[in-house]
């Protein structure tokens, strides 16, 4: 299994916030590279792996994610996930974004976007 990146998502109260913390990141040296109005994601412009991402809520589940883990076949995750017994949190589905994705908790309680982009 091939782990392409790992994004940390942080909650944040409004798209008012959401600038705000685009503003105090881009001082820290990131790039915005993607807003989605609900989801922003900042990226380090040296290295495009080392982001975050800041969501006021999830366009299509129910829960927004703690963590964003991309993986090279989301499908294969899918099913190990599955079989083990975990708790899906939003199944596996492809969004109109571009990305095929599900949600499981972890046993701490966090919830994991696990995705890959659909080529």
């Amino acid at each position: 299994m091939t782990i392409r990146r790992i994004v940390p998502n942080l909650t944040t109260k409004s798209p008012e916030a959401m600038a705000e913390n685009r503003d105090f990141y881009g001082r820290l040296g990131f790039e915005e590279v993607m807003d989605m109005g609900w989801v922003t994601t900042l990226a380090s412009p040296s290295n495009p792996t080392a982001q975050v991402s800041f969501l006021t809520h999830d366009e299509t589940a129910p829960v927004i994610p703690d963590l964003s883990v991309e993986v090279e076949d989301v499908d294969a995750v899918y099913a190990r996930v599955l079989a083990s017994g975990a708790e899906i949190v939003h199944g596996l589905r492809d969004e109109e974004w571009g990305v095929r994705r599900f949600f499981v908790r972890d046993p701490d309680g966090r919830v994991v976007n696990v995705l890959s982009h659909r080529r």
